[in-house]
Order: structure tokens, then C-alpha cells, then sequence
């Protein structure tokens, strides 16, 4: 498992994760977007914090080499 997200990738995920338990406690923590909204929120800290992507494997896509 090869890193496939770079620094700048890294900060957009955990800034979406934010906004989305953010957006979750408005709605209210049971209610069923609240938890799918979690549930991104997870996923997003996870692959931040280890830098790799399922989704973009799958793809094909790598943001680690690209350059600004």
C-alpha cells in the first residue's frame, strides 16, 4: 500500500471531515444524514492520516507526485 495523496490532498480531506461533523451536529447526531455524514468524515480522517486512497487505486489517480 503506496501512498497516493499528497500534503495539499491531505489538508482538503481533513478540512471536508470538519465540515461534515460540523453539518452533522446541525442535523442532529441521530439522524441518518448525520451518520452518513460521519461515516465521510471517517473515511476522510483515515485516509488523511495514512495517506493512501482506496478509491483513487481503483482509479488509477495519484496526487503525490503532482507538482503545483
Amino acid at each position: 500500500m503506496s501512498s497516493n495523496v499528497n500534503g495539499i490532498d491531505r489538508i482538503v480531506r481533513v478540512v471536508i471531515a470538519i465540515v461534515a461533523v460540523a453539518l452533522a451536529a446541525a442535523l442532529g447526531f441521530g439522524t441518518v444524514g448525520s451518520w452518513i455524514l460521519l461515516a465521510v468524515a471517517a473515511i476522510m480522517l483515515v485516509t488523511a492520516a495514512v495517506g493512501f486512497c482506496p478509491l483513487y487505486r481503483l482509479l488509477g489517480v495519484s496526487t503525490k507526485h503532482a507538482q503545483a
